[in-house]
């Protein structure tokens, strides 16, 4: 027997009346470059195994790393499960899928050669600034048995790559950033370019507008928008009646312009399986504006009663399954982002962001650590000191232009996109 078998064999021996493992492993080899030059070259791999259990209906989950003491992780589970008050277990039924591996590995090689391709591109059109990156392939291995006969498992191979710039000009310091995940092929001309692009916005600083002023998001800014929208959709949230769409089902809450949906077999981030076996699905959440449903876990969902979404993840090895999200993604419009930009008489761009996430109330108040200043149509300059305030749910209903520049950020799936009206303050 695996090591994951002799787990749920020892479990029951030991009287436990369900018992489910979860196995992570993983191996990255990233490289690392600092000030225009090759660094280090790494390798980290990790192995992680969490069982979980019910005795006397009361749940118990102990972890381990590397080598594991099959005998002491279950006596572990059994002696925390003690401790907890009882409930009904929440394993799916037998079930076995063996998913094909995604992606495919790259020499190291290839890495730092990518690497260096970025770095020359950049400073080909800026010799003064100074650059850092990383590169990395990542290979991930999931795998989920329980008591029950489930056995589900599948491996990830992910390319990824970040450019991060920084130019000193006397007092004035500009940091840009920009990076990929793929699967296949990693471009790292393309986020050469996109660094160089923006580097060509900000030449020059110009002052902000001030008042009620029309943001333009960017598809790596708008990402703190969806934040805030995943966590009001979240059954656990609307359970404890913390989310204001708790009873707003049906309804419009949000522009009738967006369209939201969870695509878990789309881009560099699919997944085929949440953390609790449970298939993941194509679910529409809001569509035009239109609130269509909660996602949850196998518990969220049978205290809902809409039953499980296939949305139960772990932030951890030592955590027990909680509804999220795999893959919001944002339906696109159909303007460039140079037609966004026309789009606007007096505006801003907001390219990066400092400040923390605006958190379920939908408040936010943001310094922008990249922007620009948009004037008869056209980016005018770099702004700085410049804040943003306003609510996300007062945001989304205001969004009047989409665009079709659709990008990742993490697993969220998003087009830049204009809000009318949020308050910009700002020194000249």
């Amino acid at each position: 027997m695996d090591i994951a078998e002799q787990l749920l064999d020892l479990a029951a021996k030991a009287g436990a009346e369900a018992a489910e493992v979860y196995q992570a492993k993983s191996l990255s080899r990233p490289v690392f470059f600092e000030a225009n030059r090759l660094k280090q070259l790494e390798s980290a791999q990790s192995e992680g195994i969490a069982l979980r259990l019910w005795k006397d209906g009361k749940p118990g989950l102990a972890v381990a790393y590397g080598a594991v003491e099959p005998k002491i992780l279950v006596a572990k589970s059994i002696e925390l499960s003690q401790l907890n008050e009882p409930e009904t277990p929440e394993l799916n039924a037998a079930d076995r899928n063996i998913y094909p591996d995604l992606g495919h590995t790259i020499p190291r090689e290839e890495l730092v050669a990518m690497g260096k391709t970025a770095i020359e591109l950049v400073r080909s059109n800026f010799p003064d600034v100074l650059c850092n990156s990383q590169w990395d392939c990542d290979i991930e291995t999931t795998k989920l048995v329980n008591s029950l006969g489930l056995d589900c498992s599948y491996t990830d191979t992910t390319l990824s790559g970040y450019l991060a710039v920084e130019w000193i000009r006397g007092d004035d310091f500009l940091s840009v950033g920009d990076g990929q995940t793929q699967r296949g092929d990693l471009d790292p001309t393309k986020i050469a370019q996109s660094v160089i692009k923006r580097l060509e916005w900000a030449k020059t600083n110009v002052s902000p507008p001030t008042g009620k002023v029309p943001v333009l998001f960017t598809a790596k800014a708008a990402d703190m928008l969806w934040d805030t929208v995943q966590a009001a959709m979240n059954g656990k949230q609307v359970l404890e009646g913390a989310s204001p769409w708790s009873d707003r089902l049906g309804q419009k809450v949000i522009s009738p312009l967006l369209t939201l949906t969870q695509a878990p077999d789309l881009g560099p981030f699919s997944c085929p399986f949440d953390d609790e076996g449970s298939p993941t699905r194509t679910l529409t959440l809001i569509h035009e504006g239109k609130l269509n449903l909660f996602y949850a876990d196998r518990t969220i969902g049978r205290q809902l009663g809409s039953g499980s979404t296939g949305n139960g993840f772990r932030s951890g090895l030592g955590s027990y399954p909680t509804p999220g999200l795999v893959n919001l993604t944002i339906a696109p419009g159909t303007r460039s982002f140079a037609e966004l930009v026309k789009h606007l008489d007096s505006g801003i761009i907001i390219d990066q962001i400092l400040g923390n996430d605006a958190g379920m109330s939908g408040d936010f108040s943001i310094n922008v650590e990249l922007g620009y200043r948009v004037k008869n149509g056209r980016i005018s300059g770099r702004i700085k000191d410049t804040m943003v305030s306003g609510n996300v749910y007062t945001a989304l209903k205001q969004v009047v232009a989409i665009g079709a520049d659709t990008d990742w950020n993490g697993p969220c799936h998003t087009p830049s996109l204009i809000v009318e009206g949020l308050s910009v303050t700002g020194r000249g």
